[in-house]
């Protein structure tokens, strides 16, 4: 049954012309039966069982046509038969189209028709009184504008569910767009993550390992420490990316688990002991009252520390120092980061540093701006570089 439903649906046009040359049959047997006049009336005839036929095709024109037929039926007197049924049924296709000038004339014709009908063709005693006159055109009107009222009801409902199908499609693009930023700024995260980890520990590894070649032959001691620092600094590299690139397994978890918690100012002590392994002097102090801070506060004032620190060890030249602030105050962090070296171009810092790869600045930036803070840089006066930060603790209203 439902496979000659999904048929019917897909060849409309065929349905309609099956019932067209029903009707043509059941017309033709009225003109051979009733009508002397058989050429005009076949004519008539025809003209209706095309508008059956054709009428989601074109369904404006076959209005006008069955108007046409109906003028013709009233001046030349070819009395209404089965036949003329095909006005309902294009009155009720255009009412559930689009076309509004259609809709609105078939709705007059509906009252119209009929009592032009009545008019012409109402003979005998049954019409001669007024109440039964009257009576008789009220109800050939009624299936007229139940016609034409089921089909507006049916552009209606159509309408509806047209714009419940719009509606969807456009949440599910919305969706699909939202989606696709989530990704982005997931990977640009894991980016600037990862850019943050290599380059400061790689930088501390190449460091180390410049150190204990130059001192290897002289001070074995010296050389093996620089060498146990940089394993030590090895695997805590590789730790922190694979917690990173865990974020990309799907249904993966570590054998612990859960992945290693993400640093925040309490490890800055650690990162500045390191730093300080590595050959880097570094002031370090904590103004104000320590407490609790939000997680992607603490996260992204590790990070600046250990990018200023990595690109100081990177440009600040021989015999640089460098000078951390970190102060609490009632409602923001304050980070001030800066070197007495030479400095670098605030250009190689805007892309990334010599790699090119624009994670100096442009990472620092992205960072503070998604907590909503603010961030300056930029040389210092007497020489060197200076990185300020300033992070709100309590959200924006």
């Amino acid at each position: 049954m439902q496979r000659l439903y999904d048929f019917f649906r897909r060849h409309p046009t065929g349905v309609d012309t099956f019932w067209a040359v029903l009707l043509f049959g059941l017309g033709s047997l009225w003109v051979l039966a009733e009508f002397s006049e058989r050429p005009l009336a076949m004519l008539c005839v025809v003209g209706m069982s095309a508008v059956v036929a054709l009428r989601r095709k074109a369904p404006e024109k076959m209005l006008l046509l069955a108007i046409a037929i109906g003028a013709v039926q009233l001046v030349t007197g070819v009395e209404q038969n089965v036949s003329n049924f095909a006005m309902l049924v294009i009155t009720y296709t255009v009412a559930s189209g689009t076309t509004r000038w259609a809709s609105r004339l078939a709705l007059c014709g509906a009252f119209i028709a009929p009592a032009l009908s009545m008019i012409r063709f109402g003979e005998g005693p049954a019409y001669r009184n007024a109440g039964q006159l009257v009576f008789i055109t009220a109800l050939l009107t009624v299936p007229f504008v139940l016609a034409w009222v089921l089909g507006d009801s049916v552009r209606t409902r159509r309408a509806y569910w047209a714009q419940l199908e719009e509606k969807a499609a456009r949440l599910e693009k919305e969706r699909e767009t939202q989606s696709q930023i989530a990704v982005a700024a997931e990977r640009a995260r894991i980016a600037r993550e990862l850019h943050d980890v290599v380059a400061h520990n790689v930088s501390v590894m190449v460091v180390q390992a410049d150190g204990a070649a130059y001192v290897l032959d002289s001070s074995p001691e010296q050389a093996k420490q620089a060498l146990e620092t940089i394993s030590g600094t090895g695997r805590q590299a590789l730790a922190e990316m694979r917690r990173l690139l865990g974020v990309l397994r799907t249904g993966e978890q570590p054998e612990s688990g859960e992945y290693v918690p993400q640093p925040g100012v309490e490890q800055l002590a650690d990162l500045i002991d390191q730093v300080r392994g590595a050959g880097l002097p570094v002031d370090f102090r904590v103004e104000g009252e320590p407490r609790p801070l939000p997680s992607s506060v603490e996260l992204t004032a590790y990070r600046i520390v250990q990018e200023a620190l990595t690109n100081t060890r990177k440009h600040g030249g021989p015999d640089v120092g460098a000078t951390v602030r970190l102060t609490y105050r009632e409602d923001e962090l304050d980070l001030l980061v800066e070197d007495d070296g030479r400095g670098a171009q605030q250009e190689l810092y805007e892309s990334g540093g010599a790699d090119g790869l624009g994670h100096g600045l442009i990472g620092m930036r992205e960072r503070v701006g998604m907590v909503g803070g603010i961030l300056k840089a930029g040389p210092r006066q007497g020489g060197g570089f200076r990185i300020s930060a300033v992070l709100p603790l309590k959200p924006e209203r």
